[in-house]
C-alpha cells in the first residue's frame, strides 16, 4: 500500500472540511452578492458572486502598463520594450515602481468598500495580491508597510485597511511586515475630496515619516494601500522610506481607476 505523508493528508481534509463548512454556510446563511444579489455560493470570494467576479477586470501580465505607475496603456508593444512603456504622469513619484490587481470597478470596487467598513479580506482577493506580487518588479520586494492613518483616523475607524491587507499578504507570500515604522503625521484626507492631482500631492507632501529607520534600511518596501488614483499618497510614503534608508520602493493596491 502506497505511504500517504501525513501533511498532504491533513491539507486534504482541511480543503475538504472548509468546503463543507461554506457549503453549509451558503444554505443555513445566504449571502447576497453585494453587487447583483445574487447568491454568493462560495465564502472565499467575499462579497462578490461568481458571476460578478468574472465580469470585473481583473490585471495579467498581458495588460501593457506604464512600467512605473501601473497605468494602463493603449496598443500594442515588443514583450522586450514593454519595461520602456512610461506615461510621464508619474515622473516625479517616489517610488519605483507600482501596480494594482485590476480596475476599481465591480467585485473590485466592493471589496474595497466592504473593507472600509469590516477589517476582512476574502481569500480572492488574497490570490490576485499574491499574483500581483509575484509578478516582476514587485517580485524583488524584501518588506511589506501598509499605508498608515493617522491615529485619530485609526481610531474613529478601529483598524487600518491597508494594514488588514497588507497582513495577509506578508503571511501569504512569507515576507516581514511592519506596520509599525512607517507613520502618518498628518491627518489631510478630510482636504483631498474632489482634489486635482497637484492638490492631492501638496496635502499629502511630508505627511508621513520613518520612526524606526533600522528596519527599513536597505530593504525593497513594498507599500500597500487599498486604491491607487493620483500616486499622491503612495508617492508621499515613498519619500520618507527612502529617505529614511529604504534601498527602493514598490507599491501594490487592490484596484486603481483606468482612467489614471
Amino acid at each position: 500500500m502506497a505511504h500517504i505523508p501525513h501533511a498532504h493528508t491533513s491539507m486534504s481534509l482541511t480543503r475538504i472540511v472548509n468546503s463543507c463548512y461554506d457549503a453549509l454556510l451558503s444554505i443555513v446563511y445566504p449571502q447576497a452578492c453585494s453587487l447583483c444579489g445574487g447568491s454568493v455560493e462560495d465564502r472565499c470570494l467575499g462579497v462578490a458572486c461568481a458571476h460578478c467576479w468574472r465580469e470585473t477586470r481583473t490585471f495579467t501580465n498581458a495588460d501593457i502598463v506604464c512600467w512605473k505607475c501601473g497605468a494602463l496603456s493603449l496598443g500594442t508593444i515588443d514583450t522586450e520594450k514593454r519595461d520602456q512603456v512610461r506615461c510621464r504622469r508619474c515622473d516625479d513619484d517616489e517610488f519605483m515602481a507600482a501596480r494594482a490587481c485590476g480596475a476599481y470597478e465591480g467585485a473590485l470596487r466592493a471589496s474595497v468598500l466592504a473593507l472600509k467598513r469590516e477589517p476582512y479580506i476574502s481569500q480572492r482577493l488574497v490570490s490576485l495580491l499574491v499574483e500581483a506580487q509575484k509578478r516582476s518588479p514587485l517580485d524583488g520586494a524584501t518588506h511589506v508597510v501598509p499605508v498608515p492613518l493617522h491615529r485619530d483616523r485609526e481610531k474613529a475607524r478601529g483598524f487600518n485597511q491597508a494594514a488588514v491587507v497588507g497582513r495577509e499578504l506578508a503571511r501569504a507570500v512569507r515576507l516581514p511586515f511592519d506596520e509599525v515604522s512607517l507613520i502618518r503625521k498628518v491627518h489631510s484626507e478630510r482636504h483631498r475630496a474632489g482634489m486635482d492631482a497637484r492638490g492631492r500631492r501638496e496635502t499629502v507632501a511630508e505627511a508621513f515619516s520613518v520612526r524606526y529607520p533600522r528596519l527599513i534600511e536597505d530593504e525593497s518596501v513594498l507599500i500597500v494601500d487599498d486604491v491607487f488614483t493620483t500616486g499622491a499618497t503612495v508617492s508621499a510614503c515613498a519619500a520618507a522610506l527612502v529617505s529614511a534608508g529604504a534601498k527602493e520602493v514598490f507599491v501594490l493596491t487592490i484596484a486603481r481607476p483606468v482612467n489614471y
